[in-house]
Order: structure tokens, then sequence, then C-alpha cells
């Protein structure tokens, strides 16, 4: 049975499925993040309901709080602890031991690090993330990798990539459980030539699936979506492509034409709780005052199963209100909508009219601009 099938394509935009343990992905696919083992404001029958196919949870998080040991003790890994049947995808916690940590040193062994709740040292290598992921169970693993502090020179950037290459083997050297995949992890900023370096150096240790890191964390737009226009098709066809950390709804679609697979990001839940949500005719900011007596639903089109049924007087008076409920319609729209946006996206590929799907909704979400 192989793990991921390429079933349809549209120019280099794909469309495919990942198999896993606990049920199939069909891609593309945007995966809701879970960062502590639960989605902010959301429980699990509500990722359920819109049909999210995978999910993530956050390594460094959980190591953190509550433990992956008491993870592993009371529900057999996060499926069973947090009640969720399907896939479950984590990273490694590179990012954020590098991103929170007041203090964080870097070595041949791993990252000593600070942590950001209670100032306690702890050291992450590559065989500690292994080991928290394999208490944790997830169907996806991510390799260990080291995210360098931007800017940064190209020969930092590569001194950086070689050292991700090194640990990925020991992550790969290290034994997980029967249902877990490892996916590698190509680093090497914006430039092709340190990328293309990684990600052959990665394909000798045969990952079943490839990640992209290192993108969405400063540089401009334009950059990035030039950078997957030319690198995404130089990565292996058979294998899934995920890009890590990305993004709003253009830069989805963005990947998605240049041949990504798998995304994630905190944005959709983030923003609901600041009081934005997504919609085809773009954000809208429900805290606005032009929605104070608004009777119309958030977006007729998307026929979310939640908000449908209030109008947008209603949320924005929930929001300014401060009513927790503002926060869990809001979250669920717009994880609604990121879903329904990966699926209309897969259906077009399967149609070959991608470009046509894309060029609809470009005009459309950048035309109105409701907010």
């Amino acid at each position: 049975m192989s793990f991921f099938t390429l079933e349809g394509t549209s120019q280099n935009a794909r469309a495919g499925t990942i198999k896993t343990a606990h049920g199939d992905i069909q891609t593309p696919i945007f995966m809701p993040v879970g960062t502590r083992g639960a989605i902010k404001t959301l429980e699990t029958s509500h990722i359920e309901s819109m049909k999210a196919q995978i999910i993530l949870g956050n390594t460094y998080h959980l190591y953190l709080r509550p433990g992956h040991e008491l993870i592993e003790k009371v529900g057999g890994g996060l499926h069973g602890f947090m009640d969720w049947s399907g896939p479950i995808l984590t990273d490694s916690g590179g990012f954020q031991v590098f991103s929170l940590s007041d203090l964080n040193k870097v070595t041949e062994e791993g990252v000593k690090f600070k942590s950001h709740i209670d100032g306690s040292y702890h050291m992450f290598t590559p065989e500690k993330s292994m080991e928290i992921q394999k208490a944790l169970g997830s169907d996806i693993v991510m390799v260990f990798d080291e995210c360098p502090a931007l800017p940064a020179t190209k020969e930092a950037l590569h001194k950086s990539m070689e050292l991700t290459v090194r640990w990925a083997k020991r992550c790969k050297d290290y034994e997980l459980k029967p249902h877990q995949n490892l996916f590698g992890i190509v680093q090497g900023g914006l430039h092709q030539d340190i990328r293309m370096e990684c990600l052959e150096r990665l394909e000798e240790l045969d990952f079943p699936g490839l990640a992209l890191g290192g993108l969405s964390v400063g540089e401009k737009n334009e950059e990035m979506v030039e950078f997957l226009n030319d690198f995404t098709p130089k990565m292996p066809a058979h294998k899934p492509r995920y890009l890590m950390g990305v993004g709003k709804p253009l830069d989805i679609l963005n990947g998605i034409r240049a041949g990504i697979d798998m995304f994630d990001c905190v944005l959709p839940s983030r923003n609901a709780r600041n009081g934005q949500v997504f919609t085809f005719d773009g954000p809208m900011n429900i805290k606005n005052e032009r929605y104070k007596e608004d009777p119309k639903g958030i977006d007729p089109e998307l026929n979310c199963p939640l908000t449908k049924r209030y109008s947008r007087a209603y949320l924005r008076h929930l929001f300014n209100v401060g009513e927790y409920t503002a926060g869990l319609l809001m979250t669920y729209h717009n994880l609604y909508f990121f879903i329904e946006l990966t699926r209309r996206a897969r259906e077009a590929i399967l149609e070959g009219k991608f470009d046509v799907f894309y060029e609809s909704f470009y005009k459309r979400y950048t035309a109105n601009q409701i907010s």
C-alpha cells in the first residue's frame, strides 16, 4: 500500500491521497493547529463536524505541559488523550525552541533552551524530539531541524542546512512506532542551490514525505511565491509536499499552484480571536461599525453550519461584549473556510480547471475587500 498516491494534476497543482493508520487524507489539505492538544475555543466534535482530515499537535508545548509521558500514560498517545480518531501531525519543536525561548544554545548535540513558562532549562536533541513524538503517537512526525535567526548570510544558512541534514539522519535512525511516518524538512532560505543540496541529501535518507521550512518568516510575499514556483516542481512527485506555517488564503492557493499538498497555520484561529473572519469576498473585521445592524450572515456562500444561522450584527455584539461564544463561532467559521477552500481547489484540480478556479477566487477575494 503506497503512502501517497497522486490522483490528478492541473498544470503544477496536484490532488492526491495520503494513507495513514488513522485514515486517508485527500490533498491539497489545510491542517488546523491544535497547539496544546486542542484548537483554541473548540472541542473535538467541532473539528469532526467541519470535516477536518488531519490536525497538528505541538511537540514543544506538549512536552512542557502536561508532558509526553503523561499523555502516553493517560491516553495511550495524543489521539486518545484528546479523543481524536483522525490523523495527527506533530512538529518537532524546533521552531518554538528558537522563537519562544528567551535563551537557546545550539551545539552539534542539540539545543539547550530556557522555558518560556517558568525559565527552567531543557535540552532538545533529535533523539529527544523523536522520543516525545513517539510517545504522542502522531501519524506524521517531523524531523528536528535548526531554524536560524533571520536575516542570515548565505554562509550561515548553508551551515544551518548542514546541521539540519545531520540531525535528520539521527532522527531517521531513531525507531518510531510502526504506524508513524517521518518527514524530512528542506531548509536553505530563498537560495535555490542550498535548498537543492538539502533536498538531494535528504533524499538519500528516503523519507516518505518532505516539508519546506523557513518560509513566511519575513521575506516578501512575491519572493516566496517566486521561490515556490521554481523549487516545488523539483521535489519528488511521488511524495507529499508540506509547506510549513503558511498561511493566508492566497498564500495557500499560490502554494497549491506551485505543487504543494499540505498546509498549516494558526492564522484562522488567531485572527478569529481578534475579530477577523474570512469570506469569499475577502477578510471581514467584525468589530467595524458598519456591521452593527447588518442582518446578513458572514458569508452566505460558505454555508458554514455554525455561523450561517447568525447575523453579522449578532456576532459583532458577541465579540464586543467579550462573549467566549464569539471566539468559538468565528474560529469554527475560519477553519471551515480554509478547509472548504482546499476542498474546492482539489475538485478543480481533478477537473483540470485549477487555473480557472484560482483566477475566479483571486478576482473576487481581492476586488471587494469587505473588511
